[in-house]
C-alpha cells in the first residue's frame, strides 16, 4: 500500500527544489479546516479537539503510517485536570501519533500541538472578555499542525527510503502546560534512547521576511551550527537564534530527556492568545519556505554518517535575540501546577538551581526572601537581580523544607 501511496504523491512532488514541494494552497487547506469556528478553538479535551485529532488521524492514515497511539490507533490518550469557572474537571485529551517505519534503528520526532484556547475557558487568554468566544489559534497552532501535515505528506510520499524512521506526533495539552508531550516522553511509543532528535514547529505562520524565523533548541547540538546556516541561505530566508533546549512549547520535553531539540517559530504578535488570531493573517507563502528549510534540514540529517551529539544548552536567548532578565535560575516550570509557588519540571545541569541542590519536583516558595504566589511573582523577582548575587531559596520537597543559598 505504501509503495502506490509513494508512487501517486510522487506525482504532485518536483524534487529539484524544496520551495516546489510545499505549496502554500495545501498548508491553508489544513489551517482553514483547524481554525474554523466549526472547531470551537480546538480546547484540550474538547469535542473541537476530537474533531481536529480525527482530521490529522485521518491524514497519517492516508498517507499509510503506522498507528503509533494506544491499541494500535493513532491516538494516546491522557488525563487532563483543569478548573473551568472555579470547578476542576478530569477529562480526556490525546495525542495524535503517526510513524514512517524505514526500518531504521534510530527515529527522527517530528512534532506540533494542535489544541488551543477553545472558547476561552482554559488557558491564557489576551482578549477581554474572552470567555465564550471562540480562539481559532491560526497561528497558535494550526499553523504548526498544517507543517506537520505537510512533512508527513512529503516524507511519506518522496519514493525514498530513508536512513532513519519518522515519528509525526500532534500534541494536546500544550496551552495546559505541555502536558500532551510531557506524556509521551513518559509513556514513549518507541524507546527514547531510538530517537536521534526532535523538530518541534509553534506558530509558523507569520513570517516577516525581514525579520525570519527564530531557531530555539541551537545549543542542544553542535549539528545545528553546521546544517542551518547553508540552508537557510540557500532558501534566502534570514533567521536567529536561541540557545536554550527550554521554553514554553513542547521541545522542552525532549530536551528534558537529553535529546538534541529544534524548535521553529515566526514570533509573537499582537493577535497571541487573542480571538483575533485568525486565517486571514497567515503567510502561507512564509510557512511554505519554512517548511522547505525543515525538509532539507531533515534530509542532511538522515545523510549525516552520525546522528546529532547532545549539548546541555547555554543560558536562553544567547544568540541574536534577548532577554529583560539578567539572571536565570535554569530550570523549567511546570505550568500545569495551580498551587502556591513555582513548582520545578526540569533542572538544567550545572546552572543556578541545579548547583544549589534544586530538584525537580521541587516548589519553590519563596526566593530572595519574597514569596513566589504565581511564576510571574518569580519572574519579577528575577529581574531585580544581578549576576553574581546570592540569594536564599526556600524549597518544598514533599513534606519537607529546605534553605538553600543560589548564586546567580
Amino acid at each position: 500500500m505504501r509503495q502506490v501511496v509513494m508512487l501517486l504523491l510522487a506525482l504532485a512532488f518536483n524534487n529539484n527544489t524544496f520551495s516546489q514541494t510545499f505549496l502554500p494552497a495545501s498548508v491553508r487547506g489544513h489551517i482553514e479546516f483547524l481554525a474554523s469556528d466549526e472547531l470551537e478553538g480546538r480546547g484540550t479535551a474538547s469535542l473541537g479537539e476530537i474533531r481536529a485529532a480525527n482530521y490529522i488521524a485521518g491524514v497519517f492514515k492516508n498517507l499509510s503510517l503506522k498507528p503509533a497511539g494506544n491499541e494500535g490507533s493513532f491516538f494516546q490518550p491522557f488525563e487532563v485536570s483543569f478548573s473551568i469557572e472555579g470547578n476542576a474537571h478530569k477529562l480526556t485529551a490525546r495525542n495524535v501519533v503517526g510513524f514512517l517505519d524505514n526500518g531504521a534503528k534510530k527515529t527522527i520526532v517530528v512534532g506540533a500541538h494542535y489544541d488551543h484556547l477553545g472558547k476561552g475557558f482554559q488557558g491564557s487568554s489576551l482578549s477581554p472578555n474572552s470567555k465564550n468566544q471562540i480562539h481559532n489559534g491560526a497561528d497558535d497552532n494550526a499553523s504548526g499542525t498544517a507543517g506537520l501535515l505537510e512533512l508527513a505528506k512529503y516524507f511519506a510520499g518522496n519514493n525514498m527510503i530513508e536512513k532513519h524512521n519518522f515519528l509525526f506526533v500532534a500534541f494536546s495539552g500544550e496551552e495546559l502546560g505541555m502536558i500532551g508531550s510531557k506524556y509521551f516522553t513518559e509513556r514513549p511509543s518507541i524507546p527514547l534512547n531510538s530517537v536521534s532528535c526532535m523538530i518541534n514547529m509553534d506558530m509558523i505562520g507569520r513570517l516577516d521576511p525581514d525579520k525570519g524565523v527564530i531557531v530555539s533548541g541551537w545549543g542542544t547540538s553542535s549539528a545545528w551550527g553546521r546544517l542551518i546556516p547553508d540552508l537557510a541561505k540557500k532558501e534566502k530566508l534570514k533567521y536567529t537564534v536561541d540557545s536554550s533546549g527550554v521554553g514554553a512549547s513542547d521541545h522542552t520535553s525532549f530536551y528534558l530527556k537529553d535529546i538534541p531539540v529544534l524548535q521553529f517559530f515566526t514570533g509573537t504578535h499582537v493577535d497571541y492568545h487573542k480571538v483575533s488570531d485568525d486565517i486571514e493573517k497567515i503567510n502561507f507563502e512564509g510557512e511554505s519556505q519554512i517548511l522547505s528549510l525543515i525538509a532539507g534540514l531533515l534530509r542532511e540529517m538522515d545523510n549525516q554518517t552520525t546522528d546529532p551529539d547532545f549539548l546541555t544548552a547555554g543560558n536562553p536567548h544567547t544568540g541574536s535575540t534577548t532577554t529583560d532578565f539578567k539572571v536565570t535560575l535554569g530550570v523549567m516550570p511546570d505550568y500545569s501546577y495551580t498551587g502556591k509557588g513555582l513548582k520545578i519540571d526540569g533542572v538544567s545541569k550545572a546552572r543556578p538551581a541545579d548547583k544549589a541542590g534544586i530538584l525537580a519536583g521541587d516548589i519553590i516558595k519563596k526566593l530572595a526572601g519574597k514569596e513566589i504566589g504565581t511564576i510571574y511573582d518569580y519572574m519579577e523577582i528575577l529581574g531585580q537581580h544581578e549576576k553574581g548575587e546570592q540569594v536564599e531559596a526556600e524549597v518544598l520537597r514533599g513534606t519537607e523544607t529546605k534553605t538553600v543559598k543560589v548564586t546567580f
